[in-house]
């Protein structure tokens, strides 16, 4: 049987089992997906092994982790320096990043973006920007401290910490961290947020099935929202493809996941 595993810390909440078992069992293909906690990022790719994986999903707070531990880094990866997909090859892990894509593919019903600010300054927000800025989208980071932000200087990104960031207008606020996921928190100072929002259009979490406080706040201002979902369902569509070596169609991968989706 080939086996297939989300790895994070938390998964409890993940829904990739469900979408990537879908696929599998409705292509009768002799597999399954599951979830696997990882408490010690250095041990991905023991566990990787060590579990005798086709294929896994790299979630937070694991992805810049997963990025060292590769045999090889292949595609948009190299460039952002975070690994959310592995690939057993023989002997070998071959990484990728599928979440720059599906971020992109999950805000095209927004329209022409003009800006975006990104709070949080890990893994997934490495792979938003690096695609906005291929799309030239100009994009602003802000952190709660400097000392992740040297990727993103050293890439062009306009850089800010809570103590320097002075509020303009952005099309897009995009949250990329944790907050909201385990306890009721905001990603920031909660009335930066509402200046913020009051000038924006659109705020995306990249949380999913959780109203998380940023955009129960991004909605009372009349913002247009969307969570993580999409995001989910187009990463797991391109990773699904990946661990089959791009055998099968994405259209129809998407048309066999998405009702698994959308339960």
């Amino acid at each position: 049987m080939l086996l297939f595993s989300i790895f994070g810390d938390p998964v409890t909440h993940s829904i990739s089992p469900r979408l990537h078992n879908t696929v599998l069992n409705t292509l009768n293909l002799n597999g399954c997906y599951v979830r696997k906690t990882i408490k010690e990022p250095e041990k991905l790719l023991s566990t990787f092994r060590a579990m005798n994986l086709q294929g896994a999903n790299v979630t937070v707070p694991h992805k810049e982790a997963a990025y060292a531990q590769c045999d090889e880094v292949r595609g948009l990866a190299k460039e952002i320096g975070a690994v959310n997909t592995l690939v057993s090859e023989g002997a070998r892990v071959i990484g990728y990043n599928t979440d720059a894509e599906g971020f992109y593919e999950a805000i095209k019903s927004f329209g022409y973006l003009r800006n975006a600010l990104i709070l949080g300054a890990g893994g997934t927000a490495k792979a938003i920007a690096m695609i906005l800025k291929i799309h030239q989208i100009e994009t602003t980071i802000l952190n709660r401290s400097a000392s992740r932000l040297a990727f993103f200087e050293a890439k062009g990104f306009t850089c800010n910490t809570w103590e320097t960031f002075t509020c303009k207008a952005y099309d897009l606020i995009i949250n990329t961290t944790s907050a909201g996921l385990k306890e009721e928190a905001y990603p920031c100072d909660k009335a930066l947020l509402e200046t913020l929002f009051q000038d924006a259009k659109y705020a995306f979490d990249v949380i999913y099935n959780k109203p998380t406080p940023f955009l129960e706040l991004a909605r009372s201002h009349q913002l247009t929202c969307k969570d993580g979902k999409e995001m989910l369902l187009y990463q797991g569509v391109l990773a699904f493809n990946l661990f089959f070596s791009k055998h099968y169609d994405v259209k129809t991968i998407e048309s066999l996941m998405r009702p698994a989706f959308d339960l």
